[in-house]
C-alpha cells in the first residue's frame, strides 16, 4: 500500500481497532489461477503473536482454498469509513481556486501466511463465535445451539476455515493532515453538512487526529 509519512499509521491498537470495526475484510491469496479474492467476515485475535491473527470461513466450493500457494504470504484487507473531499470545502479555494477533488478513508493491510483447515471443532468455534458477536445486541439473539445439532453438523461439511497468522500490518489514515489547519476545518464542517454516516464517521476521525 503507498503510505506517504503523512498518512500512516503505526499504533497496534488503532490498526486492531479498525479491524474490528470493519468486520469485512477482502482476502487476497496467489493461487495456480493467479490472484483470487474472497470477502469474509473475521474474528481477530490480538493475542496471537506480535501482531494478532485473523479467523473466518469460505464455502467449500471456492476454489480458493484448493489453489492458493501456502508458501506465499495472504493478504487481508479492511475498508474502514470514507468519504469525498469536495475542493470547495478548503479555504485556500477562496484564497486562490489551486484546489481539487480527493477522497478521505481509513485502510488496513494484513499479511501473513494463511492455512486453511477442515477440522469441525475449529469451524464450529469460529461459527458460533461470528454469531455471537453480530447477534449479541439484538433483543433475542439467536445463537448457533438454536438449529438442530445434525443441520449444523451438515452446514459446517459446507465450509472450509482459515487462519492467517499476521507478520505484517499496515495502515492509512488518510485524513487530510497534508492541508492547512483551515481547509481541514473546512472539511470537517463539510463533512458533517453532508449528513450521512460515512462522512460524519470521517469528520469524526479527522477532528481527532493530531
Amino acid at each position: 500500500m503507498y503510505l506517504p509519512p503523512h498518512f500512516k499509521q503505526e499504533d497496534r491498537v488503532q490498526l486492531h481497532r479498525a479491524i474490528a470495526e470493519a468486520r469485512l475484510a477482502t482476502l487476497v491469496t496467489l493461487g495456480t489461477s493467479g490472484l483470487e479474492a474472497s470477502h469474509v467476515p473475521i474474528l481477530l485475535d490480538e493475542s496471537e503473536g506480535p501482531h494478532g491473527a485473523i479467523r473466518g470461513h469460505i464455502a467449500r466450493a471456492n476454489p480458493q482454498w484448493r489453489q492458493a500457494a501456502l508458501d506465499t504470504p495472504a493478504l487481508a484487507v479492511f475498508l474502514g469509513p470514507d468519504a469525498y473531499v469536495s475542493p470547495a470545502w478548503y479555504a485556500t479555494n477562496r484564497e486562490t481556486g489551486k484546489v481539487v477533488p480527493t477522497w478521505n478513508y481509513l485502510a488496513v493491510h494484513a499479511y501473513g501466511r494463511i492455512e486453511f483447515f477442515e477440522d469441525p471443532e475449529r469451524l464450529r468455534a469460529i461459527v458460533t463465535e461470528l454469531t455471537r458477536r453480530h447477534e449479541s445486541r439484538r433483543p433475542e439473539p439467536w445463537a448457533v445451539s438454536d438449529a438442530p445439532a445434525g443441520f449444523i453438523a451438515a452446514q459446517l461439511k459446507g465450509i472450509i476455515g482459515f487462519r492467517l497468522a499476521i507478520d505484517r500490518l499496515e495502515g492509512k489514515w488518510k485524513l487530510s493532515q497534508n492541508r492547512p489547519l483551515a481547509d481541514r476545518q473546512g472539511v470537517i464542517e463539510g463533512l458533517r453538512r453532508e449528513g450521512a454516516a460515512p462522512e460524519a464517521a470521517i469528520a469524526e476521525r479527522m477532528d481527532k487526529a493530531p
